[in-house]
């Protein structure tokens, strides 16, 4: 009896990894298909596509650090804090502000604002403003609306976290108006301009923001995964994600832990929410929705509750998106159906991500 059981469920397994494996093939042989038709077009130079690049490569550091935010909540709580995207969009205007207060402020023995005379000084108050903000909202999103429902099933919090998102998005527009606001950048730190790279015959700019986004997500991560994986406090994260009762029983106290995961959680979220802000330069209520969505979109990439899977799939997002409309022959301001297009795929054929989720519990 058992073999036969086996017989007739390996049947419908292998037809479908079969059936996996024809789309794929047919789904790359495509994408092969139209890149040799674009650049067989000449549709875009070498310089084009590395601007492509290197733009994808600055956005997607910057959904990998809101990314991060995803998988910490959800590698303790199994929860998605769809909230995450507004806590970034809220470390965004509190730097907005610091930039307007400090370039009000004149500076007698320079005859400039403070935000041009010390701009170093300018950018770190600005970015521990933003991420002082958005740990204080994710602190507190966790107090009041999803500690009272820890117990509840796993729907109940998400949609909670849908709840808040909407509360956060109206509270920002009422209290900072709908208008989009521009950032104020220090001197240094003007957009569009950097190093000039010359090639085949061109230049690419290599802005002094892009760079400035690039290495500051890249230090966020290094030391974020430092700090999970190599200190006490990491370890603490890391066994009440294993088993949150076996925790408290060795004397770990289990809701500070989860606070201050969330802390951590909007304080990547905060630092991106600024860098955004100094790169893209406009900002709104709404600002934080979608790339709180794409964030989302990488952490599942990557894998959810994996740190590395979350830098590694929003670079690998970022890259996509910016070079997949042009790689595709379509029209750019398609680029948000290529993201969510590799969420549906990657949800059918690899649920568990490019490296692997990290689940302290079996999937029942």
């Amino acid at each position: 009896m058992s073999k036969t059981l086996s017989q007739n469920t390996a049947g419908p397994i292998n037809t479908f990894l079969i059936v996996q494996v024809i789309i794929s093939i047919l789904f790359i042989a495509f994408l092969t298909w139209r890149l040799y038709t674009v650049i067989d077009s000449g549709a875009y130079g070498p310089d084009t596509w590395l601007r492509f690049a290197i733009s994808g490569l600055i956005i997607g550091s910057v959904y990998s650090v809101i990314a991060i935010g995803y998988t910490l909540v959800y590698g303790i709580l199994f929860m998605i804090n769809f909230a995450h995207g507004e806590v970034m969009m809220l470390g965004a205007f509190a730097g907005y502000f610091v930039f307007e207060a400090l370039k009000s402020i004149p500076v007698e023995a320079t005859g400039l604002s403070f935000l041009d005379s010390y701009q170093i000084v300018s950018v770190i108050l600005a970015f521990l403003a933003g991420m002082f903000i958005s740990a204080v909202v994710g602190y507190f999103l966790e107090r009041i609306a999803y500690r009272p429902l820890r117990g509840a099933p796993r729907l109940i919090p998400l949609i909670s976290a849908i709840g808040a998102s909407i509360f956060l998005q109206n509270a920002a527009q009422v209290t900072f108006g709908p208008k989009r606001r521009t950032y104020i950048n220090p001197a240094s730190l003007q957009r569009s301009v950097g190093w000039r790279i010359p090639v085949a015959g061109e230049e690419v700019i290599l802005t002094y923001t892009g760079v400035l986004t690039f290495v500051l997500s890249i230090l966020l991560m290094v030391t974020l995964y430092i700090l999970v994986m190599r200190t006490r406090y990491g370890r603490s994260m890391r066994a009440v994600a294993e088993d949150k009762q076996t925790a408290a029983l060795m004397g770990i106290n289990v809701d500070r832990v989860i606070s201050n995961t969330f802390v951590i959680s909007g304080v990547m979220g905060g630092a991106a929410g600024v860098m955004w802000g100094i790169h893209n330069g406009i900002i709104y209520h709404y600002v934080g929705f979608i790339p709180g969505l794409k964030a989302f979109t990488a952490a599942v990439l990557g894998g959810i509750g994996n740190i590395p899977g979350a830098m590694i799939g929003g670079m690998i997002l970022g890259v996509v998106e910016s070079l997949g409309p042009a790689a595709l022959g379509i029209d750019f301001q398609l680029k948000d159906v290529i993201a969510f297009s590799i969420l549906v795929l990657v949800l059918i054929f690899r649920p568990s991500g490019i490296i692997g989720e990290v689940l302290s519990e079996e999937k029942v």
